[in-house]
């Protein structure tokens, strides 16, 4: 088994200068999901019921993430 853990790429322009990110900025203020029932996508907003616009559902799933993840077996 080798000890090689994963590292973070370096070399993006997101960060700030040190290398410390900017958790100053405005988290986004909506999300997208996915209707359980008719696979719509549906944005909602902070306060917003939880309901598909078009087919009036409330199963809502949360899209999966864009960015890599990673989980160390054993």
């Amino acid at each position: 088994m080798s000890n090689e853990q994963y590292q973070v790429p370096t070399g993006s322009g997101s960060q700030a200068p040190g290398g410390s990110r900017n958790f100053d900025a405005e988290p986004p203020t909506a999300m997208h999901y996915l209707c359980g029932d008719c696979a719509t996508r549906v944005r909602l907003e902070k306060g917003q019921p939880i309901r598909c616009g078009s087919c009036g559902a409330r199963v809502l799933y949360k899209e999966r993430t864009k960015r890599m993840v990673q989980f160390e077996a054993r």
